[in-house]
């Protein structure tokens, strides 16, 4: 049969076994292998947000709420709320490049001779240029390719990468091409030029366009360009790149200076690609007139990393195939299924209201689950706690990661109690926030549980398939959930919200020794840095900063994105106070606060 036919095939005899199986109230291991078997297979193409195989999963996950009776709560009485997201990005018709030496000008073309960088802005500089070695400003290094240079109002060239290091002169964390440009907007440049050395590499291929949720726009126009085209703007002072990257390493100092005779213009033209995906969600209603109104909310994102490739997440970024996404995160998404099934066939025993909610867009920065706290389908108060399983499915030695245990009073002996008989190995976290679409519900003061039965060797690769997972385990860790959930149901008061101290992250900057305590909101493109929540007894929770806050100042560095932000932090150290200034709602205000060191 042809691809559609057997895909509809395939869809058929998916729906014909859910609505034999509406009614059971059994967790199985046949029918997690069944939900994983089919959500993970190559007909979906990884699932990746926008793409028609999310499409064809929230449509299966739409069938199965459906054939057990849940409630749609979506858009118009469907059991989708549908959201748009920024996908990624390309080059619009009015991408130009040209310089002039001597009064004598040349024109390059667009990905042949110079291509635009994903986070560059979308305007047009014309002006100066000055050659500015890595672009890096190290002075506790001793090393400032931006010392005795004056940038400001104009465009700096400057190599990849950075120069060698050694224990004593580590250079590692300035080598990124956002913290270059980060550095020189900050000194006030308007446009950077990069250009790959031959020291870094013999090939010189254009840096492929991609676009980064998280970061956005820079702030800066940039681009880069072929050592060809740039050996020729240098030509005036009879130098070339190679002679230039050499001297560099060779002597470990810069050899910065004004490209003498030159201007350059550039006009950057970058368009956003936008696509709409879905949440799905189906809703049981309680049984008691009273607690009904109380939600409880399961969760799990279906969405994964689609072919993969460069910017996708993908820990094999070189190869293009299906990223089937089996364990992260079909098993999460079966386990709802299962759950869904098993409690609506219990329905008139439930006291409390469960929403069942696969979210899409988590693999691009929670942007579903971000999306429903702010549009939420049942009003946000009502909702009592959030349950989450992510990567469910590869459970080794019994070992299982509960998150949340310190959201609320009591869960962490819940957590226990439902494991009286050792069935897991239980490791225990406080913490409510973590890189899953429980900490949209933690940054709304809702306590939360997060299931995770840890990292693999397959994680966010082609690799993760259906066959490779302990279902068994996968079992073991639904029926777990499905026992907490009854408990939570049964509980004649809601659980009380508990803002957790929790310990301090690894990565917020590129300084490990500066601690903010701030939680980014990746739901939502803003200029400046938004914030989900701040950590309890942070340093950004002493400053006076909360959850929608707006950071759009961190000391001197403007802060148009989250990159801005980690980049300012990274240039301080503990017990620096630095001025913050951050709108919440219309009003605009400041703040000072103590850096802490990380832990």
């Amino acid at each position: 049969m042809n691809r559609v036919l057997s895909f509809s095939f395939l869809m058929i005899v998916h729906a014909v076994a859910l609505s034999q199986s509406g009614s059971n109230a059994e967790i199985t291991v046949g029918e997690l292998r069944e939900h994983v078997k089919f959500l993970a297979s190559d007909k979906l193409e990884g699932r990746r947000a926008g793409s028609k195989g999310a499409d064809r999963a929230a449509d299966y996950i739409r069938q199965a709420f459906r054939s057990y009776g849940l409630v749609p709560v979506g858009d118009n009485g469907s059991y989708f709320q549908r959201f748009e997201f920024v996908a990624g990005i390309k080059l619009g018709s009015s991408n130009k490049l040209s310089f002039s030496i001597a009064g004598r000008r040349s024109t390059l073309a667009v990905d042949q001779d110079f291509r635009p960088l994903g986070f560059s802005s979308s305007e047009t500089y014309e002006g100066e240029l000055l050659f500015a070695g890595y672009g890096i400003s190290a002075p506790d290094k001793n090393y400032d390719d931006y010392s005795g240079l004056d940038v400001k109002g104009k465009a700096v060239i400057v190599l990849r990468n950075a120069p060698p290091s050694d224990t004593a002169r580590d250079f590692a964390q300035y080598a990124s091409l956002r913290y270059k440009a980060g550095k020189a907007k900050e000194l006030g440049a308007k446009a950077m030029i990069v250009v790959t050395g031959p020291e870094d590499s013999e090939m010189d291929d254009l840096i492929k366009l991609s676009y980064d949720q998280a970061t956005g726009n820079a702030g800066i126009v940039a681009l880069h360009v072929t050592r060809k085209r740039a050996d020729e703007l240098l030509l005036g002072q009879q130098k070339k790149i190679k002679d230039l990257q050499k001297n560099i390493n060779q002597s470990r100092s810069p050899h910065s200076f004004v490209v003498a005779g030159s201007s350059v213009s550039a006009t950057v033209d970058l368009q956003e690609i936008r696509q709409t995906t879905a949440n799905v969600a189906g809703l049981i209603e309680g049984s008691d007139a009273v607690l009904k109104d109380q939600v409880l909310v399961i969760g799990a994102h279906y969405d994964h990393l689609g072919f993969g490739g460069e910017g996708s997440g993908s820990l094999k970024p070189d190869t293009i195939a299906v990223h089937n996404g089996a364990d992260d995160n079909a098993s999460g998404t079966a386990g709802l299924l299962e759950l869904a099934q098993a409690f609506a066939a219990q329905r008139t025993m439930l006291n409390r209201s469960i929403l069942f909610m696969t979210f899409s867009g988590e693999e691009l920065g929670l942007l579903g689950s971000a999306r429903y706290v702010k549009n939420p389908l049942v009003p946000i108060e009502r909702t009592v706690a959030m349950l989450n399983m992510d990567m469910i499915g590869r459970m080794n030695n019994r070992s299982l990661i509960v998150y949340g245990i310190g959201t609320s009073p009591g869960f962490e002996e819940l957590a226990k109690r439902n494991n009286k008989d050792s069935t897991f190995v239980l490791k225990l976290n406080k913490d409510g926030y973590g890189p899953s679409d429980h900490a949209s519900f933690y940054g709304k003061q809702i306590p939360v549980f997060h299931f995770f039965t840890d990292l693999h060797s397959d994680y966010h690769r082609p690799s993760d398939d259906y066959d490779k997972l302990n279902y068994q385990g996968m079992a073991d860790v639904v029926r777990y959930v499905e026992a907490i959930t009854k408990d939570l149901d049964d509980a004649k008061e809601k659980p009380q919200y508990v803002a957790v101290e929790a310990p301090r992250p690894a990565g917020a900057g590129r300084s490990s020794r500066v601690f903010m305590g701030t939680i980014p909101d990746f739901g939502e493109q803003v200029e400046g840095m938004k914030l989900s929540g701040v950590r309890e007894g942070s340093p950004a929770a002493k400053c006076g900063l909360q959850g929608g806050d707006v950071i759009v100042k961190f000391g001197k560095v403007d802060i148009k994105n989250l990159y801005d932000f980690t980049y300012a932090l990274g240039e301080y150290k503990p017990g620096d106070e630095v001025e913050v200034v951050f709108k919440r709602g219309d009003e605009t205000r400041r703040c000072r606060v103590t850096l802490e060191r990380r832990n």
